[in-house]
């Protein structure tokens, strides 16, 4: 019998009986006293479970109270993940891992034990499944140094949730300029590993959103921050492509080699994507898109194999750019 099945014998054990005695444990899992002890440690440790030692009627069980988060018992966490499910807990593990001093320091050290204590469910203990499945996240922009970033972060949140305004001294990478802006923020949005703040801008008198890391100076303002509904907050920053949209939008049809389309077939660009495949093999993409900065980049990385078909203002911008790319390698 391994690990894994003495846990499940373990939990069933406790669960079918109030009280289980440690000769009973021993003789069912035909295991020797210092295994049992390991076990319970790992179960309690790692994986949360609440067993405890009956003093009076000389036995082990489930401790008597209900799970604050579910209202429901405790149950042996299943021991096999899925793609996404070990996805989404090594890419915390690493963002835990990588995360700079700050204000929720004091917070991170449990939730990293719980999290490890979930990968570490199984025959293969954490630092072996890390060492064999690797999280890659894209690399952090700054323009300031983390001491800042970190104060930055911490005066956004709390403006936020206190519902003040906020002085913004912003790099606009696209034009090279510094601009000030007193905003209201609405929320905090984590899009491609950056963070970008929703918010309304009291000098353009509509919602702008501004990456953090482009930040040089913040401040909170006196001043009691307005309210933007959701609804509308979704509706200009949500309905086109990416953190780039607006509620005006069109849409671009791109069509991709056949050998591209072995990749491409299988991204979701949009929500709303519309795709086929045309009699020659060629892959057709329709995205919306409200400002094109973002659809740009993400067409021009696949080069030759892929075209614009239309709209025509996009696929003038795409045939500018390859020119000037290809007048940087003239000599």
């Amino acid at each position: 019998m391994d690990r894994t099945e003495r846990f499940h014998l373990i939990d069933q054990m406790l669960s079918c009986h109030q009280v289980v005695s440690r000769q009973k444990f021993l003789d069912t899992l035909e295991i020797s006293p210092a295994t049992f002890k390991r076990d319970l440690e790992y179960l309690r440790d790692r994986l949360g479970a609440p067993i405890i030692w009956h003093r009076e009627l000389r036995g082990y069980q489930y401790q008597q109270q209900k799970d604050l988060n579910r209202g429901k018992p405790f149950q042996l966490p299943g021991l096999w993940f899925n793609a996404s499910e070990i996805q989404a807990l090594l890419t915390m593990n690493a963002w835990l891992e990588n995360l700079q001093p700050g204000m929720l320091a004091n917070h991170i050290e449990p939730l990293k034990s719980r999290i490890r204590g979930l990968l570490d469910q199984s025959e293969h203990d954490v630092e072996e499944i890390t060492r064999r499945i690797r999280i890659l996240t894209q690399p952090r922009k700054s323009t300031s140094s983390e001491s800042e970033a970190t104060d930055f972060f911490a005066l956004i949140s709390q403006a936020l949730l206190k519902r003040k305004q906020l002085f913004l001294v912003h790099f606009n990478r696209s034009t090279g300029q510094m601009s000030e802006r007193e905003v209201s923020p609405q929320r905090l949005t984590f899009y491609r590993d950056n963070w970008y703040l929703d918010s309304w801008c009291h000098h353009r008198k509509a919602i702008r959103s501004f990456a953090v890391d482009a930040l040089n100076a913040v401040e909170i303002l006196p001043l009691k921050a307005i309210n933007i509904t959701n609804s509308k907050l979704d509706g200009e920053l949500a309905s086109g492509y990416g953190i780039f949209s607006g509620v005006k939008t069109r849409n671009a049809t791109l069509r991709f080699t056949p050998e591209r389309a072995r990749w491409v077939a299988h991204e979701q660009w949009h929500p709303d994507q519309q795709s086929y495949f045309d009699d020659e093999g060629f892959y057709l993409l329709t995205v919306p898109y409200s400002q094109e900065t973002e659809l740009l980049m993400d067409i021009l990385k696949h080069g030759a194999d892929v075209t614009v078909i239309k709209p025509k203002s996009l696929r003038d911008k795409v045939l500018k750019s390859v020119e000037s790319t290809r007048l940087n390698y003239l000599p």
